[in-house]
């Protein structure tokens, strides 16, 4: 129970920037957990640490998920919009750049993203990440790097990069 607390929130991070929507993210969560107990006997301590493990079962079940579903989601206008202090127009301007992020995001390569999600949305140190990707700090602020900019070259493009 104590793992899954620990691990639950950054795995859901993970997930939920790679689908965009919550109640998919929250699914393919719980899998990833469910997938946790029937393989635990194939994970070997002190090789990586059991989140990065997490993170590539996460990534796997994403993948399927693409494969299975396709890229096309329609919920109910009721499911997507809530009131949250915004005008409407907020509102849609916010969940359209939240899209093009989301969609930014997936154009990076796997390790870029995963170090982008770590550093900037879980807050992790260098030290961190580098543990939790398997790299060394160098090789996660290169990564950093590179896929900043190409962050930047991406959303400037839409042009969204002036307004984030």
């Amino acid at each position: 129970m104590a793992l899954y607390r620990q691990n639950q929130p950054s795995v859901y991070t993970y997930i939920y920037y790679r689908v965009g929507e919550q109640m998919t993210a929250e699914d393919l969560t719980a899998e990833v957990f469910v997938r946790l107990v029937s393989k635990i006997h194939s994970f070997k301590p002190g090789r990586r640490p059991i989140l990065a493990w997490l993170y590539t079962i996460a990534g796997n079940l994403v993948a399927d998920h693409y494969r299975k579903k396709g890229r096309v989601s329609l919920e109910p206008l009721s499911e997507t919009v809530r009131s949250n202090g915004h005008s409407p127009a907020q509102t849609v301007q916010k969940a359209q750049d939240h899209d093009r992020l989301v969609a930014a995001m997936e154009q990076l390569t796997e390790e870029q993203r995963q170090v982008v999600l770590l550093k900037f949305v879980e807050r992790r140190s260098n030290a961190e990440t580098a543990a939790m990707v398997g790299k060394t700090e160098g090789a996660v602020k290169a990564l950093q790097h590179r896929a900043l900019t190409a962050l930047r070259r991406i959303l400037e493009k839409d042009d969204l990069y002036e307004r984030v």
